[in-house]
Parts: C-alpha cells; sequence; structure tokens
C-alpha cells in the first residue's frame, strides 16, 4: 500500500477525510438541486456506485430549502456548494449540509466569510477551500502572466489564512486546473506548505474517456507520492461513471482495495482466441465481485502461463484450449469456448458463491 502523508483529520458527516483515514471518494449530482425527487435518486445511484460524500450545488435559496428536504432522506454526508452569496452557505449549514465549499474570494469580504465560519464552528462542520483556474484572482494572473500552480497555491494559502484568522481549522483544500501537469504541481506545492487534508481532482477533465485518462495520470501520480485525502473525478456525464473511475485509479495507485481485480493481457499475433469477448465477461462479472481477489486472464503461451499463476485465478488461452489456474496451481484444461464459463464458475466454487 502506498504511504501517504499525514494531514489534520476533519469529520464530513460519519466519513473521515485524512489523519490516516481511507481516501474517500466523492462526487457532485448532475440534476437540478431543486428537483429533490430526481437528486435523491442519483445519489441513491452513487451511493450504490460507492460514492461516499456527495455534493450538490446551491445556486439560491430554493435549492437550499430543497438541499434540507433532500438530506434528510440520503445516507450519505452531502456538501453545500456555494458560490457568491454567503447567505446560501448560512442557509445551507441550518438545512443540515455535512460541509460546505466556497471560495473566499468570491464569497463577498471579510465579515460574510466571518459569518460562515463561525456558522460552521457552531455546527461542527468543515470548509473546503476550493481554488481552480477559472476562479484565480485577477492580481495573481497578472503578476504570474496566467495560471501557474504557484499562483493557485498562493491563492489557496491566502484562503485558509482568512479562515485561520478567525479560529477556524475544520479545512479541506483543493487546488485544481484543467492542465495535469499544472494540477500535479499546485498539489506538491501545497502538500509542502500545509497540513490540511487535501482533495484532488483535474476539474473540468473532460468526456468519460478522455476525462478518466487525464484524471488518472494527474491523480494517480499524486496518490503514488502519499498526496491526496480525497478524490473526485470531475467528468461530463453520468456521474456513476466518476465513482467507477475513482475507485479504479485509487485501487491501480495501491491506495485502498474494491472487489476483485481484473487483468488482462493486450494480445498479438500469437493470441489464437477471441480474447475480447473472453476478458469482457471476466471483467462482467468481477465489477460485481467484492472480494479482494485478483483474477488474470492471458491469450498466449510467452507470459501467459506465468501471470495467471500469479494471480488468485487465471486463464491461459491457447490455440483451441486454455488452462485454468488458482494459486499457483493448473485445475484442468477446457476448450476456448468454455474459458470464461469454466472460470467464473472456479470461482464461485472457491469462494463459496452461490
Amino acid at each position: 500500500m502506498t504511504t501517504r502523508s499525514e494531514t489534520r483529520p476533519v469529520f464530513v458527516g460519519n466519513v473521515q477525510i485524512g489523519g490516516g483515514a481511507p481516501v474517500s471518494i466523492q462526487s457532485m449530482t448532475k440534476t437540478d438541486t431543486r428537483d429533490v425527487p430526481g437528486t435523491i435518486r442519483q445519489i441513491s445511484e452513487l451511493a450504490e456506485a460507492g460514492c461516499e460524500i456527495i455534493r450538490a450545488a446551491v445556486p439560491d435559496m430554493e435549492a437550499a430549502e430543497a438541499f434540507g428536504k433532500i438530506k434528510k432522506q440520503i445516507k450519505i454526508p452531502i456538501v453545500a456548494d456555494v458560490h457568491f452569496d454567503y447567505r446560501l452557505a448560512l442557509e445551507s449549514i441550518r438545512r443540515g449540509a455535512d460541509k460546505i465549499r466556497i471560495n473566499p474570494g468570491n464569497i463577498g469580504g471579510g465579515d460574510r466569510l466571518r459569518q460562515v465560519a463561525e456558522s460552521a464552528k457552531a455546527a461542527g462542520i468543515p470548509i473546503r477551500v476550493g481554488v481552480n483556474s477559472g476562479s484565480l484572482e485577477k492580481e495573481i494572473l497578472r503578476r504570474e502572466g496566467g495560471i501557474t500552480a504557484n499562483g493557485l497555491c498562493e491563492s489557496a494559502l491566502a484562503s485558509v489564512g482568512m479562515l485561520e484568522s478567525r479560529g477556524f481549522r475544520d479545512i479541506v483544500v483543493t487546488v485544481k486546473s484543467t492542465d495535469v501537469p499544472t494540477t500535479f504541481d499546485a498539489f506538491k506545492l501545497l502538500a509542502e506548505k500545509i497540513g490540511y487534508p487535501l482533495h484532488i481532482g483535474i476539474t473540468e477533465a473532460g468526456t468519460p474517456y478522455r476525462g478518466s485518462v487525464r484524471s488518472a495520470v494527474g491523480l494517480g501520480a499524486l496518490l503514488c507520492m502519499g498526496i491526496g485525502d480525497t478524490i473526485r473525478v470531475s467528468l461530463t456525464g453520468n456521474p456513476v461513471e466518476e465513482v467507477k473511475c475513482a475507485r479504479l485509479i485509487l485501487q491501480s495507485a495501491g491506495v485502498r482495495k474494491f472487489g476483485a481485480e481484473m487483468v488482462s493481457c493486450p494480445t498479438c499475433g500469437r493470441t489464437g482466441t477471441d480474447m475480447m469477448q473472453i476478458a469482457e465477461k471476466i471483467e462482467a462479472f468481477c465489477e460485481n465481485f467484492d472480494k479482494p481477489i485478483k483474477v488474470a486472464v492471458m491469450g498466449c503461451e510467452v507470459n501467459g502461463p506465468g501471470e495467471a499463476r500469479e494471480a488468485d485465478y487465471g486463464a491461459a488461452c491457447g490455440k483451441g484450449s486454455g488452462a485454468l489456474f488458482k494459486k499457483g496451481e493448473v485445475i484442468k484444461k477446457v476448450p476456448d469456448e468454455n474459458i470464461a464459463d469454466e472460470l467464473i464458475e472456479l470461482i464461485k466454487r472457491s469462494e463459496n458463491i452461490h
């Protein structure tokens, strides 16, 4: 497992962020918050997919009122995403928010920030300082000549200082850019300067395919360095895909384990069977399998037996038939067309799945 930097613990409902807790998975609703039934439905889908903290936009008082109704009907902690109007933050806290996300620079001045901090402190909830490339102060942009890691870090530190000066320290911090290297460098700088938990992400990463790749590159690198206490993958489209991607990133980085891990070879000219069909069937099975096992599906005799033998369960395909492995031992040989079904049955029997 990756060793992570110890940060100050804060609690979002019953979920701990920082202080050595597992890296939590967040997402944000894509529904209109004022649509209470629709938003609750989406949150339920996200929770089932593995989301542990959910965020919802609060653009007006009607949304704040709806936020309170939603809070009463869901089981995971909910964060109010507020910009510009400090009164929306105060109302969201009153309505039961488990955390507030603000940018202190656009909340409307020192006195208004003080009111939000005092209200959050009284409620015992944290504030996330959210700085991204689209909200950098003009002075920083002018001085830095554009969006830079140093500028993002400077803005975040200034915002943290505003809250600290008001006696508030239950803080989570983020510095996001659409540019992966800039985001990576900004979080590295920030991790060296503060001990607050870090919410890592690539802002506006894109569509599921491109956005997942960009997020995996940036966030995986940070996690492998021990940086990051909670994660949100920002994708255009169904937020369930954000959660699936976040789980894969965390598992691939060795930070958390979520059920079965499946690996398969890329295939080459030596492959004598329909590997894609076999791999897809095994992958679909593994997605719904909650035990932390490793399954390997290999396409030929070059690396196949070795990789399959290293996994808990595996198949090394050949031309016309393949071998099934369990804990390094060959169990039996089966025809190509039966490999996927036979491997699934072997796993089910061995793991007492009925």
